[in-house]
């Protein structure tokens, strides 16, 4: 994968079931406004909250809708559960796997690498390490990336850690192999494009994926001027959907852009009437004329 991904939101009807209609729609919408790639089932797309079954329908819905190359999320707390929404996906239409380190026993870097191997042995698509250590408290050590990047079948990191470092390193680590760093922060997007990253999976491009694909196509073609300037431009309306807001405030973006969204599922709950009125402002901002 490379260029822009979204990591698209899950847009659920009013009985809180996974709204396939308006997935469809948000992933055509994607698509026409230039994005890369599409990565339904991450973090943005509360993953956590889905069954197997409801990845897996997702997953099916994104491919009938787009010709985009699909990296689907299907990182479990387990090695079975995941290897088997892993292969699920894979028969719905996913043409690699995002798989997000395990954390709830804290287990540490030799056992991941184990993991990732293991998976990557028996996985029927690429597979796509996954370090966002906001949600499971630990960052995969880019020199554990390195021992994985000679694997045939791991494919990938995506780095959300917001670490321009750990960007580096990974860069630097990895570049003897076939293997693409993709960053998660789309505030630092034009500096990880400048330390050599292939893309970006960026929740700031549910909101503005006109403006988030721009900053790659002008860094691609030689104006890393232009993409730090508009990357800059985007720094508040991404900090307030990401960190301040997080899903909230990415649907709440949506329903201003005209896209059904929903409600994100509980526990997670909609965004006030004050944080709305913020995201429009900033939304606003970002666009100039909207896309």
């Amino acid at each position: 994968m490379h260029g822009t991904g979204v990591p698209l939101a899950t847009p659920f009807d009013d009985s809180g079931a996974v709204d396939h209609g308006a997935l469809a729609d948000l992933a055509g919408w994607l698509e026409a406004a230039g994005v890369d790639f599409l990565v339904p089932c991450g973090s943005t797309g509360e993953a956590p909250a889905l069954s197997t079954d409801e990845r897996v329908a997702v997953v099916e819905t994104v491919a009938g809708a787009t010709d985009l190359p699909i990296l689907a999320g299907t990182g479990r707390e387990g090695y079975e559960p995941t290897f088997e929404t892993t292969r699920r996906a894979a028969e719905a239409g996913a043409d690699a796997a995002l798989v997000v380190s395990p954390s709830y026993y804290g287990v540490d870097d030799d056992a991941l690498a184990a993991y990732y191997r293991d998976l990557a042995d028996e996985s029927p698509v690429p597979v796509y390490c996954y370090s966002v250590p906001k949600f499971t408290d630990h960052a995969i050590d880019p020199r554990t990336v390195e021992s994985l990047a000679d694997h045939p079948n791991v494919a990938g990191i995506k780095d959300s850690s917001g670490s321009l470092e750990s960007v580096q390193r990974l860069v630097r680590f990895t570049a003897e192999a076939d293997f693409s760093v993709l960053v998660g922060s789309g505030s630092v997007y034009a500096a990880a494009l400048d330390a050599g990253v292939d893309g970006g999976v960026l929740a700031l491009a549910n909101a503005v994926p006109g403006r988030a694909s721009e900053v790659f196509r002008r860094h691609r073609d030689g104006d890393g001027e232009g993409a730090r300037a508009l990357n800059a431009s985007l720094v508040e309306l991404n900090r307030a959907i990401t960190a301040r807001y997080g899903v909230p405030g990415v649907k709440a973006a949506l329903s201003l852009r005209g896209l059904e969204a929903g409600r994100p599922r509980r526990p997670l709950s909609p965004v006030d009437d004050a944080a709305a009125r913020e995201v429009e402002a900033l939304l606003d901002a970002a666009l100039g004329e909207r896309e």
